[in-house]
């Protein structure tokens, strides 16, 4: 999730609304333009009234021309020669209005057709819901590449869009929460892992379990069966900047899986799956965070401390995940929403997408 589509969405909504209120105060083209279709209707009305009285004025004195063709005499009757002046003068003054329109400009066109689309849009991603695609199997087996999920962006205070400036204080991350991040060493890129840690506490990690401050998270092993279509794609297309064809990508991860244990943690009031790879997958050595003196424990084992304003995060695919372990702390401020719905399931290219794993995510 490398784009911000508010970067678009935004100034364009801003461009249009500040064209609208130019208009709405000075310009007035739009009130213009709406008037006179108003008028036009009107005189169109009008005018059809004026012919059905002069078709009756016509048909009561047994003259069998119609209002169009018939042209008055010396000798027409009273009524119908004031029934074909009214028609006349209503068809005059139609002509009239339509040989002279007034202009609007497209630019004003367009600011009053999509600036309530654009803004009902802008706020329904920027402070309620927005969607993400998933771009890694660093959240397998919880979320898989090509899953779409729905992002509440309230959980956590409701922030102005582009600036990020938090507005309303409504809650804070809980353990085990899913959420939508801000990349920090590039925060125009959009991660998604699991909160582990909260501001203060002590995160550890000993064979395969973690702790949190000296309480052993509750784990069970479990027997999980990878789906094989998700298994083939959990390898990204690109490796070490080398495109990798679907067969290889089929193949590594076929043989990765043969490594797979899985287990499931509980976290909170959240139940989840985890999976390791052992040897297979990361090195301690490359988790740069966990070498530092205050979180080296030796071989596999470690602890950090999470600073205050701060969140230690994990993918579910922890042998697979480039996580706080790597690149550190996630700021509270770089919070983006808390992940709560898989609404669809799509695979790269013209493939049609799939809802077999919509549902909650845990």
């Amino acid at each position: 999730m490398d784009f911000d589509i508010n970067l678009i969405l935004v100034p364009v909504t801003l461009v249009f609304l500040l064209v609208w209120l130019l208009d709405v105060l000075i310009l007035k083209q739009h009130r213009v333009v709406k008037s006179y279709h108003t008028d036009i209707k009107q005189a169109e009305d009008a005018h059809e009234k004026q012919r059905m009285r002069m078709n009756a004025a016509l048909a009561s004195h047994q003259i069998t021309a119609n209002a169009e063709a018939y042209i008055p005499n010396e000798t027409t009757p009273a009524a119908v020669q004031s029934a074909h002046q009214d028609f006349v003068a209503s068809r005059v003054r139609l002509a009239s209005l339509k040989g002279n329109p007034p202009s609007e400009s497209t630019l004003v066109r367009w600011a009053y057709e999509f600036l309530p689309v654009l803004a009902v849009i802008v706020i329904v991603r920027s402070f309620i819901v927005e969607p993400f695609n998933i771009p890694s199997s660093s959240m397998v087996p919880t979320l898989y590449t090509g899953d779409f999920i729905a992002v509440n962006k309230s959980a956590y205070g409701l922030r102005l869009p582009i600036t990020h400036t938090k507005i309303l204080d409504t809650s804070s991350p809980e353990r085990g929460d899913v959420v939508v991040f801000r990349y920090p060493v590039n925060d125009k890129v959009y991660f998604i892992k699991r909160v582990i840690g909260l501001p203060g506490d002590t995160v550890s990690f000993d064979k395969g379990v973690l702790s949190i401050n000296g309480e052993r998270v509750n784990t069970t092993p479990v027997q999980y069966d990878m789906p094989q279509p998700l298994v083939e794609q959990m390898y990204p297309s690109v490796i070490n900047q080398q495109p990798i064809s679907d067969a290889d990508r089929a193949a590594l991860g076929r043989e990765e899986e043969r490594y797979a244990r899985y287990q499931t943690e509980q976290l909170g009031e959240h139940t989840y799956l985890v999976r390791y790879v052992g040897e297979q997958g990361i090195h301690p050595d490359e988790a740069l965070v966990l070498q530092s003196p205050e979180a080296s424990v030796g071989g596999s084992q470690w602890r950090v401390t999470v600073p205050e304003g701060q969140y230690f995060v994990l993918g579910d695919n922890r042998d697979r995940s480039q996580d706080s372990r790597f690149w550190g702390f996630v700021p509270e401020a770089n919070l983006s929403g808390k992940a709560t719905y898989i609404w669809m399931h799509k695979e790269p290219g013209l493939n049609l997408p799939t809802f077999d794993r919509n549902g909650a995510i845990d």
